[in-house]
């Protein structure tokens, strides 16, 4: 069965919204360009006037078919959330504003921008939510290999998208690979960014991992964690 496009995902999206569909709008690595893994994972932004009950009922089974195709379901926000979230959700807003694909209509963005003070403070909730969550991850893993090779892949991204927070936040703009993000930051932040280097390359396929390899990038990877999280705590408000 074929699996659902970005084309068909708008297609169906109209067929649900209407006029009420205001804009579609391709965010997250594939907008910039960015290879972050050896699969690619479209995230899409919906703006449309009002959400209810019947339009969740009818989104719900495109959701169901572009997830079967392998890509996270759409962030769907009114255009009333739309404008008014920058502060809840800052690094998003940051690298959607930065850099964004439109597939359907206009994105509203005068008057939307992010302030350096609200990213400081996503980053460090992040940056300690993200460090527990891989601790915990390990945990479950265990010593079983195939599993801790999925947590180097699947993780590396939620991390990339905080390390290019750091670099805003030493008023730089982001590269757009991620690799140039990690020499951005080298020598500038006291993290370390070898450790991300190495799974950012393992993630992509540009470099292999034996038995122990994978222990010791996993290793590595929780030191580098633990580093950026100490130094999100430790960031004063610009």
């Amino acid at each position: 069965m074929a699996k659902m496009t970005l084309e068909q995902l708008a297609a169906q999206l109209v067929a649900v919204y209407g006029t009420g569909l205001r804009a579609i709008a391709l965010y997250g690595s594939a907008a910039r360009g960015d290879r972050l893994t050896t699969t690619t994972n479209l995230n899409v932004l919906v703006v449309v006037d009002e959400i209810a009950m019947d339009h969740l009922a009818r989104e719900a089974a495109v959701t169901s078919a572009w997830k079967e195709a392998g890509h996270p379901p759409p962030l769907t926000l009114t255009i009333e959330e739309w404008r008014g979230s920058a502060d809840i959700f800052p690094m998003e807003y940051a690298d959607i504003l930065a850099h964004h694909r439109m597939i359907h209509g206009t994105l509203p963005v005068d008057g939307v921008s992010v302030r350096p003070r609200d990213l400081r403070l996503q980053l460090e909730h992040e940056a300690m939510s993200k460090l527990l969550r891989l601790r915990h991850a390990v945990l479950s893993a265990g010593g079983e290999e195939q599993a801790q090779r999925a947590l180097l892949r699947d993780s590396i991204s939620s991390f990339m998208t905080l390390l290019r927070t750091v670099v805003r936040l030493n008023d730089m703009e982001p590269a757009v690979d991620s690799d140039a993000v990690l020499t951005q930051l080298d020598g500038r932040s006291g993290i370390d960014v070898a450790a991300f280097r190495r799974v950012l390359r393992y993630a992509r396929g540009d470099a292999t991992l034996d038995r122990q390899g994978v222990r010791d990038a996993l290793a590595g990877y929780l030191g580098a964690a633990t580093s950026l999280a100490r130094y999100a705590d430790g960031m004063g408000d610009p």
